[in-house]
């Protein structure tokens, strides 16, 4: 593997068909996809053939499913959306827009799930196009492709994923190697009920690490759309991965997030996931930690209006003993919008000496919104120290009295109270220009929301 990844394509950008977006194969939730299998291994081309057949299999997500309690049902239509390309025009329209970080150690742009542009391969971090990386590196992403996807009860959007999966990005940092710039990365949708299936892989070696940051953004906020992303995060022994997944689709976007850690003997991940936009968002989120030392911490922000859901479902899993995990998820609800969470501590027979932490707070703006939670503990072993609870209230007048006596007025006040409030977790990523970028993000979704 490690001759496969010796080098990467410094610049890659697509020739586009100026004729127009082309590429439309029907309804994603009803037409087989057509792959160009190409060179592909045989096993990867098997894994998709049995990932359609296991979603046409699987039903839909009913009211009845516990691990669906208290999502509205009624948001599950996906009969509309299609798979096609954008024009040319639009790709370097977006390829324009695709400004994030000011450096950056590699970025690669996505539309529409296609690969429209990637400068990678600096400061010893290996970014490859999946399907270069499928032929460069196989027997790596057999090893984590889609294995353990599903567990919170998206499996059937799981296995939709891992049939139309074709494009995405992998990233892998050889042993020793810190990685001083963030890899970026951006995803587009464009188009009236356009879909995209991003896929993300990152291992780090041993003693390695890097920062990854994904934006998943439509280019039109009247288009709808659907959005399937997984993402995968591998930190082998003594190393340090953090990821951020900043989301601002489109207000008519249903998408769903499936986020998979997998955290070795004395290696560390952050996750930080930032809702900002959809209609409905679905985000399951599972920590594995699977060896002596390991560390997880579980971040997300969500700030909804209108009739926004935002769905989280997580589990931070203590496979061995010594493990630690802290989540923190906050959420802002305006209008009538709803937030559900649902969150499992689960610590094995063995598992000693855990320590692990939940809690999700929720902010409420409007008379009108619902917030449910549901923390929960497993606790398998002895020794262990774990807490969860949650939170949900309005903002106190006092607080309001404190700011008006000072000259600011109480819608102002307001404001000002639920920034602090949704870019507190943030600063857990100790990277001064990302926090800089998640919290302007942040407070342009409050200007937009308070108008």
């Amino acid at each position: 593997m490690t001759d496969a990844l010796a080098e990467a394509p410094d610049s890659i950008e697509s020739e586009t068909d100026e004729s127009g977006a082309i590429g439309s194969s029907g309804s994603v939730f009803e037409t087989k996809p057509e792959w160009d299998n190409g060179n592909l291994p045989a096993w990867f081309t098997q894994a998709r053939e049995d990932a359609w057949n296991e979603f046409l299999t699987l039903p839909m997500p009913g009211r009845k499913d516990e691990s669906w309690r208290f999502a509205n049902v009624k948001l599950h239509e996906f009969s509309s959306f299609q798979a096609f390309d954008a024009d040319a025009v639009q790709i370097e329209q977006l390829i324009e827009k695709s400004r994030g970080l000011a450096e950056a150690s590699a970025r690669v742009i996505f539309v529409n799930g296609r690969l429209v542009k990637i400068d990678a391969g600096g400061e010893g971090v290996v970014c490859l196009p999946f399907i270069d990386a499928l032929a460069e590196c196989g027997e790596v992403i057999e090893k984590h492709f889609m294995n353990r996807q599903g567990e919170l009860g998206g499996r059937k959007f799981a296995a939709l994923h891992a049939a139309r999966t074709d494009s995405g990005v992998f990233v892998y940092v050889p042993k020793g190697i810190e990685v001083a710039h963030p890899v970026e990365v951006f995803h587009w949708v464009v188009g009236d009920n356009a879909t995209a299936f991003p896929h993300t892989l990152v291992v780090t070696d041993q003693n390695s690490s890097v920062a990854v940051v994904e934006h998943f953004q439509s280019a039109n906020d009247d288009e709808a759309g659907f959005a399937v992303g997984a993402v995968e995060l591998v930190a082998n022994a003594g190393s340090r991965i953090k990821y951020v997944g900043s989301q601002r689709w489109g207000s008519k976007v249903k998408a769903v997030n499936l986020a998979l850690t997998e955290v070795e003997r004395d290696a560390s991940v952050t996750g930080c996931f930032i809702q900002l936009g959809s209609a409905w968002c679905r985000s399951e989120a599972v920590s594995h930690l699977n060896g002596p030392g390991a560390n997880s911490d579980m971040i997300a922000v969500a700030i909804a209006t209108g009739e926004q859901e935002i769905d989280q479902r997580t589990l931070q899993h203590h496979a061995q003993p010594n493990t630690t995990s802290d989540l923190l998820y906050k959420n802002a609800l305006y209008g009538q919008s709803r937030s559900i969470f649902a969150g499992l501590i689960q610590v094995d027979e063995g598992a000693h000496q855990t320590d692990a932490y939940q809690t999700c707070r929720n902010l409420l703006l409007s008379n009108e919104v619902e917030a449910n939670s549901m923390p929960g503990l497993e606790i398998n072993a002895d020794g262990v120290k774990c807490s969860h609870g949650s939170t949900s209230s309005q903002i106190d007048d006092d607080e309001i009295f404190y700011f008006v006596a000072r000259g600011i007025t109480p819608t102002i006040a307001r404001k000002l109270i639920a920034i602090g409030f949704a870019t507190e977790p943030i600063e857990r990523l100790k990277n001064d220009a990302v926090e800089e970028m998640l919290v302007a993000q942040i407070g342009q979704r409050f200007e937009e929301v308070t108008r």
